[in-house]
């Protein structure tokens, strides 16, 4: 259940960028769920804030953390991971008026608990045209839709989860999207020992690069400034 590789994926995809990277697994706090621990999706299988069970509906703990352990862990790890994010957020408008998260995820293809079917390769959100200004998702649709050999789709399944909701405020500047990986696309296989494929993971960064590229050229360009949504 962990976003194999993506930092080796994206390594130098965008240089120009800076990262923040969660260093601890999604079993301890998931550093995109809701600190208050109110479901991303009321009504659909999902996981929480400390996962109870796995992507497949599987118990994870002999021993559930209590909730003294979940609020320890909220306060260590998910706190600490978007402090850092916050910072590095603010750095960046400093510096340019606007900012703009792109919030790096990935997951098994086929996951019968989560969704039917199979998944596309690029799963795209926006929370439905809340959380950034329409041509950034417009720019990485278009780029990923003309992706020969990939399948994409805009707010389907995973519509952007907390990390996305909460910084994506447009109207004060700083504008986030969601993009969820199908693993298919660059892993070799989506069991363990779940290696990377590089053949798979060249040709990915490709279309990765013109994403990035296209929603860096929007964002200096002046077009985001003030925007009001």
């Amino acid at each position: 259940d962990a976003d194999w590789h993506v930092d080796r994926l994206y390594d130098s995809v965008a240089p120009s960028a800076t990262v923040v990277r969660a260093n601890f697994h999604r079993y301890v706090i998931d550093a995109n769920r809701d600190p208050s621990g109110a479901s991303l999706y009321p009504g659909q299988n999902t996981t929480g804030l400390v996962p109870f069970t796995t992507f497949d509906g599987e118990t994870i703990w002999a021993t559930p953390p209590d909730e003294t352990e979940i609020e320890m862990r909220r306060r260590q790890y998910h706190a600490g991971y978007h402090k850092a994010l916050s910072d590095e957020i603010a750095r960046v408008k400093s510096l340019h008026g606007v900012a703009v998260v792109y919030d790096c995820h990935s997951i098994r293809s086929q996951i019968d608990y989560l969704f039917d079917g199979r998944l596309p390769d690029f799963n795209i959100g926006d929370n439905n045209g809340s959380t950034c200004a329409p041509a950034i998702t417009q720019a990485a649709a278009d780029i990923c839709k003309g992706a020969r050999g990939y399948t994409s789709v805009v707010n389907g399944r995973f519509r952007g989860g907390w990390t996305t909701r909460h910084y994506g405020q447009p109207q004060s500047g700083v504008h986030a999207i969601q993009m969820e990986l199908a693993q298919s696309t660059y892993l070799a296989a989506e069991n363990a020992p779940f290696e990377i494929d590089n053949a798979k993971a060249d040709k990915l960064r490709i279309v990765l690069r013109d994403v990035l590229g296209a929603i860096e050229e929007i964002a200096l360009s002046g077009a985001l400034s003030g925007e009001k949504r």
